[in-house]
């Protein structure tokens, strides 16, 4: 049951605000967020235990249709009035159980979020790990798509677009045609809207570090400052459902694509880290490279040799490849090096207090399931530490030049990321050990998740035409 004096904190929460509703978000396997919605008066305590029933056979990834009864149980931690409901709503973020035992469902990303957490705490290497998502995002004002068995197409519009082609859009000539990197208003028209944003992820209880234009037409960044494992994931997903629904009540709409337009930056989610024991900062040793500690170094080993695995998860899109392509500070190379943005792992040369060093994990976008590539991660760096992997030794730096200017003879000499979401997903076939110790990943997860990306993306990509197929072959 749930304690008194939090059921009783909710109950005040749902007076003092007119609470009418409760809606209850889970999320699929993916990373979609889905939810059901009860009126307020189903807020007993038997919900935090019996949950609500749903038909996991419906949702992506889940459960089958001959076994498809689960149900859904709300973390009291993660109350929140939602922001965009017309009736005065509660929302709770879920965790998924069994219908009949209410055991943990293996494949919740949510559950395995946990269970790394709890991981890391048992090894003893340290108590809390802090993680800072940096999300990148375009904002579009028209996108039309479509693909059958004889046409396809997407056509994207954007105000801040010399190529706008909007009719009821008033043209001021001011357009973003190159450096839009923390440009200003009104070149940057999208800063009040952003404003927006910030304020109602406050009241949700999410801390903003900053928020920006980016350096594409329309790309907006906002940064989540650190958060736990588990908060960091919740927050993520919350911050990408209120920014798409401000942006759709301004008539704008948006996408986290990694490389929504052809030879633009891509949108990638950078992932700050960094560990701690009883307070005390792990990843940081005054006078040795970028003042990091020998733990910090097994860290960054772990991630890097793990990294084509890690890409099934930090990187699970098809259009996740388009962006990790050189020339776009995207990461193709496999080091690490000191403010480096061409770096598979950049250390901040700004974190200088103990308490600040972290690494940058700079490969995943917001394509991911925030649980599972989060977990990941943790899961390799812990790797790499108990291996004592140490990233010079195996050949991973640090390189402190731009690589895209090596000749081809060095570059060949540096280890690659994969170049292809079936890549990635072979190398996770292959490599996949490290994420099950402790039972944090199960074989049947990892099993879901590459039967999923092969059957639903893979290969039906692979069977359809692209536009540029004709430009290509047709008259030949």
């Amino acid at each position: 049951m749930l304690e008194v004096m939090v059921m009783e904190t909710i109950q005040k929460f749902v007076k003092e605000r007119n609470i009418k509703m409760l809606d209850l978000k889970y999320v699929d396997l993916v990373g979609r967020w889905r939810h059901v919605t009860l009126p307020v008066s189903k807020l007993q305590d038997t919900l935090f235990v019996e949950g609500v029933g749903f038909d996991g056979s419906s949702v992506p990834g889940f459960a089958t249709v001959e076994a498809g009864d689960l149900n859904i149980i709300p973390d009291a931690a993660t109350v929140f009035q939602d922001p965009f409901w017309e009736t005065p709503t509660l929302s709770m973020i879920c965790d998924v159980v069994y219908a009949d035992t209410k055991r943990s469902y293996p494949l919740d990303p949510r559950f395995v979020a946990k269970k790394a957490e709890k991981y890391l705490i048992e090894t003893g290497i340290a108590d809390k790990i802090l993680l800072n998502p940096e999300l990148e995002f375009y904002v579009f004002d028209n996108v039309r798509y479509w693909q059958d068995e004889r046409s396809g197409f997407y056509i994207i519009d954007s105000c801040e677009a010399p190529w706008s082609w909007m009719k009821d859009y008033p043209n001021m000539g001011y357009k973003i045609t190159s450096g839009g990197y923390e440009i200003t208003p009104p070149l940057d028209v999208f800063s009040n809207i952003r404003n927006e944003i910030a304020t109602l992820m406050d009241e949700c209880h999410i801390p903003l570090k900053y928020h920006h234009h980016e350096g594409g037409i329309a790309q907006q960044e906002i940064e989540i400052d650190l958060l736990p494992l588990l908060k960091a994931a919740d927050a993520i997903l919350l911050t990408k459902y209120i920014v798409r629904n401000v942006f759709l009540k301004h008539g704008k709409t948006v996408t986290f694509m990694p490389k929504p337009l052809y030879q633009r930056p891509g949108n990638g989610m950078h992932l700050h880290q960094c560990l701690f024991k009883g307070g005390k900062p792990l990843f940081y040793e005054a006078g040795k490279y970028g003042d990091l500690s020998e733990t910090a170094l097994y860290y960054i080993g772990g991630l890097l040799t793990h990294a084509p695995a890690l890409t099934a998860f930090t990187n699970p899109s098809i259009n996740s490849y388009k962006r990790l392509v050189p020339g776009f500070e995207a990461p193709v190379k496999l080091f690490f090096s000191i403010a480096n943005r061409t770096a598979c792992i950049r250390i901040p040369a700004y974190a200088v207090r103990p308490e600040e060093k972290r690494i940058e994990y700079r490969p995943p976008d917001a394509t991911c399931n925030p649980y599972l590539a989060l977990a990941a991660m943790l899961m390799a760096g812990i790797d790499g530490i108990q291996r004592k992997l140490d990233p010079t030794a195996l050949g991973y730096g640090p390189i402190d030049k731009n690589v895209e200017k090596l000749s081809e003879e060095e570059k060949a000499k540096i280890k690659s990321l994969p170049t292809r979401l079936e890549e990635s997903l072979e190398a996770l076939e292959e490599d996949h050990d490290f994420l099950m110790k402790g039972g944090v990943f199960t074989k049947e997860l990892i099993d879901a998740w590459l039967k999923y990306k092969m059957e639903k993306e893979v290969i039906p990509f692979r069977e359809r035409l692209h536009p540029y197929e004709f430009q290509l072959y047709f008259d030949i």
